[in-house]
C-alpha cells in the first residue's frame, strides 16, 4: 500500500533540498505526494502589495513546484492552496485526506517564521512522522511524537 505524504511548503516548494527529500522518500517505498501551500491571506480582501504572497503567487508556486516534485517522485503530485495558518492547514489536510507522513519545507533557520513558531514539533504532536527540510540545508532527523 502506498503511503500518503503531505508536503508542506511555500517559498521553498521548488528548492533543491525539498526536491531531493521527495526523491529520497519516493525511493524508500511507494508513496503518493500532495503539496500543500498555506496562504493565510487567501480569503482576505486587501490591497495587494506585489511583495506579498498573494493567491496568484501561491498558485504560481504550485505551477512551478509540482512538475519538479513529480519528476522527483516519479508519479503525479497533487497540489492545494489553503487559506489557513500552517498548523491548522496541516490538521485539516490530515483530517480530511488522511495522510501517513509529513514533510515540512522551510526557509533557512535565521529567516524561517515556521521554525520560529516550532511548526515541525507542533505538527509531530498530530502523531505522524515529520521530516523537516531547510532550503539550502540537509534533511533534519525525522521527529515523531511518542
Amino acid at each position: 500500500m502506498e503511503a500518503r505524504v503531505l508536503v508542506v511548503a511555500n517559498r521553498t516548494a521548488a528548492t533543491p533540498a525539498l526536491i531531493e527529500a521527495v526523491r529520497e522518500r519516493a525511493a524508500k517505498s511507494p508513496a503518493q505526494f500532495t503539496l500543500l501551500v498555506p496562504n493565510p491571506a487567501k480569503g482576505v480582501h486587501r490591497v495587494v502589495d506585489p511583495e506579498d504572497q498573494s493567491q496568484d503567487e501561491a498558485e504560481q508556486t504550485l505551477e512551478l513546484a509540482i512538475p519538479l516534485l513529480e519528476q522527483a517522485a516519479g508519479a503525479p503530485v497533487e497540489g492545494m492552496v489553503v487559506d489557513a495558518e500552517p498548523l491548522a492547514a496541516i490538521q485539516d489536510a490530515i483530517n480530511i485526506h488522511g495522510f501517513d507522513e509529513i514533510i515540512i519545507s522551510t526557509l533557512p533557520t535565521r529567516v524561517s517564521k515556521w521554525l520560529k513558531l516550532d511548526l515541525p514539533s507542533k505538527a509531530a504532536v498530530l502523531g505522524l512522522p515529520v521530516t523537516t527540510v531547510t532550503a539550502g540545508g540537509r534533511t533534519e532527523a525525522a521527529t515523531t511524537a511518542h
